[in-house]
């Protein structure tokens, strides 16, 4: 398995966490020379708080955590591919690297028809697609 491999299940076990709170499914993590820093999974239901994404959960509690407003030398790990708002914040924050599992067709920040992103954002995408995937198709295969 591979270092993003192991990350990502990290980011999974977040995104369980969610599921079992009846949040929408997803879950990331930060890391910083090899070490989890934050962890973050999405609380909009229970904080009654659009904001409350995965992705700005974990960037806040890793901004707490070094206490710094910057993320340099970070990567950011996520089960589906970030929206607009959250890749604002990754942009923000100055993450280098942003790994993400599953394509996110609907509101994904892929559907901006240009290319935005600064160049010393490094991104990846499919690691363990079909996993980050799956928990989200499980989830609203129970709401229905």
């Amino acid at each position: 398995m591979t270092e993003d491999e192991q990350f990502m299940r990290l980011a999974l076990n977040e995104a369980m966490d969610a599921y079992e709170a009846d949040e929408v499914p997803v879950g990331a993590v930060v890391v910083l020379n090899g070490k989890v820093i934050a962890r973050g999974h999405n609380l909009t239901e229970t904080l009654k708080d659009v904001t409350a994404h995965a992705e700005m959960l974990a960037i806040t509690a890793a901004a707490n955590g070094l206490g710094a407003k910057y993320l340099k030398n970070c990567t950011l790990y996520v089960t589906l591919e970030p929206c607009i708002m959250c890749i604002g914040a990754i942009m923000h924050s100055q993450i280098d690297r942003l790994v993400y599992g599953a394509k996110d067709p609907k509101k994904g920040y892929t559907l901006l028809e240009r290319d935005f992103l600064p160049k010393n954002l490094k991104v990846e995408h499919g690691v363990l697609a079909q996993e980050c995937s799956q928990i989200l198709k499980d989830f609203f295969q129970e709401k229905r």
